[in-house]
């Protein structure tokens, strides 16, 4: 599977080779800030096998799970992008709402609802971790 992305402006682009690892929506504290206080949608593919086009920002912090996050975005528009665990370079989050094509995409689980608003609603069909997915 391949497949490209971007920012809003077009200062960014990316394609990734590689079928994706896992896709989810993800409610951890973090992610709702990028998503405005909503999960994000995100595949995880090989990082071996993602190329940039332009140079991305970064938001580097330590997450929930320990790890330490590097956050990519686009510093002229601010759209999100990738985010990766500075401990496991294998792999790599693309943010769906960056990709040009997201047809056939569904979530597979639901991670760290133990972080979601009391108002979140959950696919009854997927499963949920209260923290990230083992």
């Amino acid at each position: 599977m391949a497949g490209t992305g971007g920012c809003r402006c077009g200062a960014v682009r990316f394609r990734y080779q590689g079928q994706p690892v896992a896709t989810r929506l993800c409610w951890c504290r973090d992610c709702q800030y990028w998503a405005s206080g909503n999960a994000t949608m995100n595949i995880i593919v090989p990082q071996a096998g993602l190329a940039i086009e332009g140079a991305p920002a970064h938001y580097d912090s330590s997450a929930d799970s320990g790890h330490h996050m590097r956050r990519s975005f686009c510093a002229a528009c601010g759209t999100q992008l990738l985010s990766q665990s500075l401990e496991n370079t294998e792999f790599i989050v693309v943010r769906v709402g960056a990709l040009d094509h997201a047809e056939g995409i569904r979530p597979e689980a639901v991670i760290w609802t133990s972080s979601a608003p009391e108002w979140a609603l959950f696919d009854p069909a997927l499963p949920r971790f209260p923290k990230g997915a083992t």
